[in-house]
């Protein structure tokens, strides 16, 4: 008589275990726009080294692109055409437009502006995900916790000092960044269900080459070649690469793929925060209280957006 096998894994454990599971993929998205936050200092060192902001995109993707390809699948193509033309539109959105688009806006408008309206890319997430997936909804935490974030980067971007001074073009340039990046978030989550991390990744920064390499046609390449021997210009270059690039994307696909876009998008609003601690260390850029108490309210907007409600539980 065979023994009844019994289950000694309770339903508490099993719900701490998958509660544990889905919080290490909110930490994931947490780190990634943390160290994003950062790039902001070690893209600046470049830019003052000669460094041109197409070079430098160009650059830390052809490296991430042969760093992925060490622990991707050697599977070439996608599975239909029309998988691989989703994927050309994820190399061309969240690589070329978005990168190209942000940094051609800082140079036409103001910094502070141009920092704002990318930082909106989880709000359009959010309206893009309303308007056309339909089993997202619009809750009163998602709306106001976006809210009470948004104001949080208004108070770490402008310090108190808001002036508002438009330039049409730049800070156009700046929300089709953050609509691209949106668009971005929403197409990784649909193609997750067919492909790994690996190989979404791999082929968003070879379509993002791709896309880039044209444009040197009409700005051509600039920086002399032996200037990418200086060590604060390959060091910089490789933590773009590898940290920024080559990890940070492929976190970024699991974390969109495990917790959907709309959360792995609020933290986002995140970005400010890092950006100025980073500043403060590197840069001697002190943060102010009104830094302090944007960062707070970021905190305080995500945990709010973020927040699920669990039955039984208020």
């Amino acid at each position: 008589m065979k023994k009844r096998q019994v289950n000694t894994t309770s339903p508490a454990n099993a719900s701490s275990s998958a509660g544990l599971g889905v919080f290490s993929y909110h930490l994931l998205a947490i780190l990634t726009i943390a160290i994003w936050g950062v790039t902001f200092v070690n893209t600046k060192v470049l830019l003052q080294h000669g460094l041109q902001p197409m070079e430098i995109f160009l650059l830390r993707f052809i490296v991430a692109y042969l760093c992925i390809w060490t622990i991707s699948p050697r599977t070439v193509r996608s599975q239909s055409w029309a998988d691989e033309g989703l994927f050309f539109v994820l190399g061309l959105l969240g690589g070329t437009a978005y990168f190209v688009a942000e940094n051609t806006a800082l140079g036409l408008s103001y910094v502070n502006n141009v920092s704002f309206i990318v930082c909106t890319a989880p709000l359009i997430t959010m309206f893009l995900a309303i308007a056309f997936v339909k089993e997202v909804k619009a809750t009163m935490p998602l709306i106001v916790g976006s809210t009470i974030a948004l104001a949080g980067v208004g108070m770490v971007v402008y310090n108190g000092s808001f002036v508002l001074r438009l330039n049409p073009l730049g800070d156009m340039l700046a929300l089709t960044a953050a609509i691209c990046w949106a668009v971005y978030s929403l197409a990784i989550k649909k193609v997750s269900q067919g492909y790994s991390a690996v190989f979404i990744t791999r082929k968003v920064f070879f379509y993002g080459i791709a896309t880039v390499l044209p444009l040197f046609l009409i700005k051509p390449w600039q920086f002399p070649l032996e200037g990418l021997l200086q060590p604060a210009v390959w060091m910089n270059l490789l933590f773009l690469s590898i940290v920024a690039s080559f990890l940070c994307f492929l976190w970024w696909s699991v974390a969109v793929k495990k917790i959907g876009a709309l959360s792995t998008s609020n933290y986002v609003y995140l970005n400010p925060i890092t950006t100025v601690v980073a500043s403060a260390l590197f840069l001697d850029e002190p943060m102010t209280l009104m830094a302090y108490i944007g960062s707070a309210l970021i905190l305080l907007g995500v945990y709010v957006a973020n927040r699920e409600r669990r039955p039984g539980k208020p």
